[in-house]
Parts: C-alpha cells; sequence; structure tokens
C-alpha cells in the first residue's frame, strides 16, 4: 500500500506542477500597433470650389461653340463674299445677314459669361492667385467677335480656341 500511497502521491503533486506551470504560460498579448490617423482631406474655399466649376462649365461652353462653328464658318463666309458679290437673291442675302447677326450675338453671350468669370477672379481675393491663368479672356473674345463682325468666321475660332486653353491651363492650377 506503501507503493500505492507513493504512486497516487506522486501523481497528485506532478498533476499539480503540470498545471501551475500551464497557467504561467499565458500568451503574451503584443500591443496592437497603432494605425495612423486617417488623412483629412482638406476642402479648397467655397470661392475657389465654385470657380472652378464655372471655369469648367465656360471650358464647355467654348468647346462645343467652337466646335459648332466650325463647319458653319466657312459656308458663312463663303455665302458672305457670294452676298458682297452680288450673286445671292435678295432673299438669301437677308438669311446670310441674318445668320451672321446670330453668330455675333451668340459671340456676344459668350463675352458676358467669360467678362463675368474674369471679373469674378479679379475681385474675390481666394481667387486673385489664379488670375494670370485666366486674365485676358474678354480681349481675346473680342477679338473674336470683331473677326466675325468683319465676316471672318474662321478666324473668328482662333481667339476661342486660346480661350480655352486659357480655361484648361486655369482648371490645371485650381485645387480640386
Amino acid at each position: 500500500m506503501k507503493p500505492l500511497k507513493l504512486i497516487v502521491g506522486t501523481l497528485v503533486i506532478g498533476i499539480s506542477l503540470a498545471g501551475a506551470a500551464t497557467a504561467q504560460k499565458k500568451p503574451t498579448k503584443k500591443p496592437a500597433p497603432k494605425k495612423p490617423a486617417p488623412a483629412t482631406k482638406v476642402l479648397p474655399p467655397l470661392d475657389v470650389r465654385a470657380a472652378r466649376e464655372k471655369v469648367d462649365i465656360q471650358l464647355s461652353n467654348v468647346n462645343d461653340f467652337v466646335t459648332k462653328l466650325g463647319p458653319v464658318a466657312q459656308g458663312l463666309e463663303t455665302a458672305e463674299a457670294d452676298r458682297q458679290a452680288g450673286k445671292l437673291s435678295a432673299k438669301t442675302a437677308a438669311s446670310v445677314e441674318a445668320s451672321k447677326m446670330k453668330l455675333i450675338e451668340a459671340i456676344r453671350g459668350m463675352r458676358k459669361g467669360l467678362s463675368d468669370l474674369e471679373s469674378e477672379f479679379r475681385t474675390k481675393t481666394a481667387l486673385q492667385k489664379y488670375l494670370p491663368n485666366i486674365q485676358g479672356m474678354t480681349e481675346l473674345v473680342e477679338r473674336s467677335e470683331d473677326y466675325a463682325i468683319a465676316s471672318k468666321f474662321v478666324a473668328a475660332k482662333d481667339p476661342l480656341r486660346d480661350i480655352a486653353a486659357k480655361l484648361t491651363d486655369t482648371l490645371a492650377v485650381l485645387p480640386k
């Protein structure tokens, strides 16, 4: 019986020591790596965001106008030359003159929008640093209007293309 007590005692001591040993072997938790703070997106001032949208709209207007003016310009120049040479009937000549006036009015309407945009860049302090990119559009659209009045419709597209380039450059520097 003594050997049995010895075996049972050894087992009890072994089990208790094994339990104590496993209790000490707790896995150590590594601290979770700190996540960097999410980058906060800095929005430009409201004036700049609104101006960017207006520049984009005007760029679209100018590009559409130049695209539509292309096929019409050559035909109007030819018709105007025929009208001045007296090759057209009175009704057709009146129609050509009406088309010419419509085109000039369309350019004047575009001038109003572009002039307002340029003056906005002049007057608002948040936009003044972008003024060199957009400055001179009013003069360019006036030159286009002068060409149209002189019946040089194909030449009237060139200042409008320069305006589109200025607007594109301005969009490139305006923050989103």
